[in-house]
C-alpha cells in the first residue's frame, strides 16, 4: 500500500475472458455505488455475481477491503465453497458466501447477489409488520420482498436450504434482525432492486418516526401500480438505462474501479 493509503492492485485483465472482466467491471461498480449513498459496513457484507460461460464460479470481495476500495482486479473468483479459483494476493471470506451460495446454487436466475446491513433495512427488518407499501416507490419492493427469520451470524451450511425455501422466487429478501437482499440476473437488476427496497425501508421508518395519522394507499391504487409497473418494467430499464447512466456517474467520481 503507497503512503497515499491507496492500494496497489495488480490487473488481472489479462488473465481472465473478456466476459468475466465486465462482470468484474460491474460488480466493482456496484460496490463503489453501495459506499456512494452509505450502504456499506466497514469490510463486511458482500455482493457477489456469477462469471459467465463457468460451471458455478462467481466473483466476490476479498477480506480486508473496504467497498470504496474494490476494482475489477481486486474481487476474487471462487466456487460454491468459497475456494479461490486463481492465484490472488487477497484471503477469500468463505464464512460469509454462505448466504449467497445458496441461493445462486438454488437460483439460476441469480446472476447476481446482493446483501446490506443498513440502518434502514435492519430497522424494518425487526419490525412485526415488516415491509409495508406505504408509497409509490415502496410498492415494487414490497410486491417482490420475502422473509427468512434469524437463526445467528450465517456462517452455518444448515441454514442455506432454509433460506432458499423462505425466498422462493421472490427477488428480494428481509433477513429478520439481520438486513437486506436482492438478486438479479444481471449486476444492474440487483441494484435497482436494493436501491427501491433501501428507499422503501428508509420511507417507512421516516413516516412511522412522525407519529402521525397516516394515509395509506388504497388497495385497488396498489393493485394498479402493480400493474403499470409491469409496463415500464418491460423497457428493460434497470440495463439499458439506469446502469450506463450510474457507470457515467462513477466514470465522473472516479474511475478507478475499472482496473
Amino acid at each position: 500500500m503507497s503512503h497515499a493509503g491507496v492500494l496497489d492492485i495488480p490487473s488481472v485483465k489479462d488473465q481472465v475472458s473478456e466476459e468475466e472482466w465486465e462482470a468484474r467491471v460491474n460488480l466493482a461498480a456496484a460496490y463503489r455505488m453501495c459506499a456512494h449513498y452509505g450502504w456499506d459496513d466497514l469490510i463486511y457484507t458482500h455482493i457477489s455475481a456469477r462469471v459467465p460461460n463457468t460451471d458455478h464460479h462467481f466473483l466476490i470481495n476479498p477480506l480486508g477491503l473496504m467497498f470504496e476500495e474494490m476494482t475489477a482486479s481486486s474481487l476474487i473468483k471462487v466456487d460454491l465453497n468459497g475456494k479461490a479459483m486463481m492465484e490472488t494476493p487477497y484471503i477469500p471470506n468463505a464464512a460469509g458466501f454462505v448466504i449467497h451460495s445458496a441461493i445462486h446454487e438454488a437460483r439460476e436466475d441469480a446472476g447476481c447477489v446482493l446483501h446490506l446491513h443498513t440502518d434502514y433495512g435492519i430497522a424494518v427488518s425487526n419490525l412485526a409488520s415488516g415491509l409495508e407499501p406505504l408509497a409509490q416507490s415502496s410498492i415494487p419492493a414490497w410486491a417482490q420482498v420475502a422473509y427468512h427469520d434469524y437463526e445467528g451470524f450465517a456462517v452455518n451450511d444448515g441454514e442455506k436450504e432454509r433460506l432458499v425455501a423462505d425466498m422462493g422466487k421472490k427477488s428480494a429478501l428481509i433477513l429478520r434482525n439481520h438486513g437486506t437482499l436482492t438478486v438479479g440476473p444481471t449486476v444492474a437488476q440487483a441494484f435497482e432492486g436494493m436501491f427501491f427496497l433501501e428507499k422503501a425501508c428508509k420511507i417507512q421508518v421516516l413516516t412511522r418516526a412522525t407519529g402521525m395519522p397516516l394515509h395509506e394507499p388504497s388497495q385497488e391504487s396498489i393493485e394498479n401500480a402493480l400493474r403499470d409497473l409491469r409496463v415500464v418494467a418491460g423497457a428493460g430499464g434497470a440495463d439499458n438505462f439506469v446502469w450506463p447512466a450510474i457507470l457515467r456517474k462513477l466514470d465522473r467520481m472516479d474511475p478507478s474501479y475499472r482496473t
